[in-house]
């Protein structure tokens, strides 16, 4: 039997980065084939622009095609941005023949989704956090349970339809269907969340170029989803302005110099810059910078706890918080995070990868192997998985199978 093939596209602020791997004893991934380009067209999560935006990820597929050797139809799409809000819902139905099938669950869960939802936006993700069957909580499965009413907790995720679409043509436009938007919190948490942490209370922060997304677990289930219209490209921008720098200067020297704590910075510590409108190289002090970095970084974590209280979770979360995206990998973010929010941190990144890994081993690509890890999780899999690929000794029905797949929308 083939082995499927699942693809994700992490169309992020500042990089798109499409995976292609192979799924192999059921639930192990190898990573076939990578494309990692610059983004363009695209500002804290949606997109501005939509012809540079979808030239942007025609590229990345196009160099994930060249690597892997596979043809891209497919793929999971993530998705970040302020538009997307989330809300708790619950539905109640009456158990049909007194023991819980998977219809009812369905039902359910369709009951739970009869909420106002403005007429331009959409729902995204629909994630069950519990079951009650006749007053008892707590049930995580109640397929085969007796009883009368079966009730669902939900959590509903809704985006903006304008902005989704748009998404959705940039990725068309390289002739590729979405077959599910994800939103990047929830796929970053698939890969470097522990099973415990999720028991015990964890928030997973990413933090990327322009937006900032978080992510409540409790009791194994997502509990809050929430995306801040700020990220790295901000601090970016307060060292260029602070400094007086082109953009691009300012990113090289935030790289290089940048620490998000003062304190951990010696004050005899200098480099070198040349600001607009100076003839001559001008010596900065290293702690000047890291000031800049610290003021931007706390107003992120504290807008971060903020978000915290007001969801009414900040007294479960004693696994802390898990930072990942390529913002944390600023020298001193974790301990800042920690001093900030009172909560332990710690930053993490892909684990166990197989194939193609060079490129991964970092917290900026958390949600591009999380998106081939939730693909995985689906429960509806082949709906998302491509059957690509030489394909040897077909039979007739498989060819007919194979033609209907094609032409069927």
């Amino acid at each position: 039997m083939e082995e499927p093939i699942i693809v994700g596209i992490d169309i992020g602020t500042s990089k798109i980065c499409t995976l292609v791997a192979r799924v192999e004893d059921g639930s192990n991934l190898r990573i076939l084939g990578v494309g990692i380009e610059a983004s363009q067209g695209l500002r804290k999560g949606t997109v501005v622009d939509l012809n540079a935006a979808a030239s942007a990820v025609s590229r990345s597929v196009e160099k994930a095609e060249r690597t892997s050797g596979f043809e891209i139809n497919a793929a999971l799409v993530s998705l970040a941005g302020s538009h997307v809000s989330s809300i708790n819902s619950r539905g109640v139905v009456g158990i049909t023949g007194g023991i819980v099938d998977h219809e009812d669950i369905d039902r359910a869960l369709d009951a739970a989704q009869a909420v106002a939802i403005p007429h331009n936006r959409e729902i995204i993700h629909v994630i069950q956090r519990g079951f009650i069957v006749d007053g008892q909580d707590g049930i995580r499965t109640p397929v085969g349970m007796h009883g009368f009413r079966l009730e669902v907790e939900a959590h509903i995720i809704t985006a903006s339809a304008s902005t989704v679409e748009n998404l959705r043509q940039c990725v068309g436009a390289s002739g590729i269907e979405v077959s599910q938007f994800v939103l990047n919190p929830l796929a970053s948490g698939e890969i470097v969340l522990s099973e415990t942490e999720r028991q015990m209370g964890v928030a997973v922060v990413d933090i990327g170029g322009g937006t900032t997304d978080m992510a409540i677990y409790i009791d194994g289930d997502v509990w809050h989803t929430m995306v801040l219209a700020v990220g790295g490209n901000h601090v970016t921008s307060d060292i260029a302005h602070g400094l007086r720098l082109p953009i691009s200067q300012a990113e090289e020297i935030k790289l290089k110099f940048g620490h998000a704590q003062q304190s951990a910075v010696s004050p005899e510590e200098q480099f070198t810059i040349r600001s607009f409108g100076g003839d001559t190289p001008t010596r900065i002090n290293r702690t000047e910078l890291a000031n800049i970095i610290e003021a931007r970084m706390e107003e992120i974590f504290y807008l971060v706890l903020q978000e915290i209280r007001r969801s009414g979770y900040d007294g479960l979360l004693p696994a802390g918080v898990v930072l990942t995206g390529g913002s944390s990998l600023m020298p001193g973010c974790r301990q800042l995070a920690s001093q900030v929010m009172g909560l332990p941190a710690r930053i993490a990144k892909p684990q166990n990868l197989v194939g193609l890994t060079d490129q991964l081993d970092s917290p900026a690509y958390a949600t591009s192997v999380g998106l081939l890890e939730w693909a995985l999780l689906m429960s509806e899999a082949d709906q998302y998985i491509e059957r690509r690929g030489p394909q040897k000794s077909l039979d007739w029905t498989d060819r007919l199978r194979d033609l209907l797949r094609r032409l069927l929308p």
